[in-house]
């Protein structure tokens, strides 16, 4: 079946986001809430699955202004103050790639993992190259972006190779390999675009029909930063 026939993501509207003024929500009152930020690539991985599993009435967003979040965050809710984390059966739990995974684990909708051995493996090999590629990009930033950072997308570009009966990198399953990529992809290909005219897609078919497929999933679609406001965020942050 299409993976867009898969998604049960549904319209919702968002909530405001919390700034340092904001009264903490009740803790561990037995509400499942996804502590997130809307521009943060980490906490849209868990947003995305959240999303096409069906959960926005399961999952409670709690949108946070990370330049000026909340004392009561890091005091109360989540010590190492990052997001995402999620508040479910009585803890909170963190880190992005460990989340996805949880709520493959703990909640009903469309699987995001495959049953098939060979194609379990070649995941867990991609979830453990998500930092060095993030990193990689990120390093490029400050040197020669199709010298450094060229052989991170090569990475991505044959392992799209692997099982290629389909455009993700599972093949036809839409995946959480997917759902951990794509946030960096897509920011790092309009940014390179845009500042550095560097298009992370040419020479790369599988690459480019893969963004082109993702951008298709409606459970992606409503997790997309705006890419002008993208753009100066990363030139204040990475250029300045």
């Amino acid at each position: 079946m299409a993976a867009a026939a898969l998604d049960k993501s549904v319209p919702e509207k968002l909530p405001q986001p919390l700034d340092a003024t904001a009264e903490q929500p009740p803790l561990l009152d037995g509400t499942t809430k996804l502590y997130t930020c809307y521009t943060c690539p980490f906490a849209q991985r868990v947003w995305i699955t959240r999303n096409f599993k069906g959960l926005q009435d399961e999952i409670k967003l709690v949108p946070l202004i990370l330049q000026n979040r909340p004392a009561w965050y890091a005091e109360k809710v989540y010590p190492p103050n990052k997001v995402p984390s999620l508040e479910h059966n009585g803890k909170i739990i963190g880190e992005s790639l460990d989340l996805i995974k949880y709520l493959e684990s703990n909640f009903q909708g469309p699987s995001l993992l495959p049953k098939d051995p060979a194609k379990k493996e070649f995941a867990e090999e991609l979830f453990s190259y998500t930092d060095k590629f993030n990193g990689t990009v990120f390093t490029a930033f400050k040197g020669d972006v199709a010298k450094q950072a060229g052989p991170a997308f090569d990475h991505l570009e044959n392992a799209l190779h692997k099982f290629d009966d389909g455009p993700f990198f599972l093949g036809q399953e839409f995946s959480l390999v997917d759902i951990a990529y794509i946030p960096f992809v897509e920011r790092f290909y309009i940014f390179l675009s845009e500042v550095f005219k560097y298009d992370v897609t040419a020479g790369r078919p599988k690459l480019a029909a893969w963004i082109e497929a993702v951008n298709k999933i409606e459970a992606y679609k409503q997790t997309k930063p705006d890419p002008k406001e993208l753009v100066e965020f990363y030139k204040k942050r990475f250029l300045a």
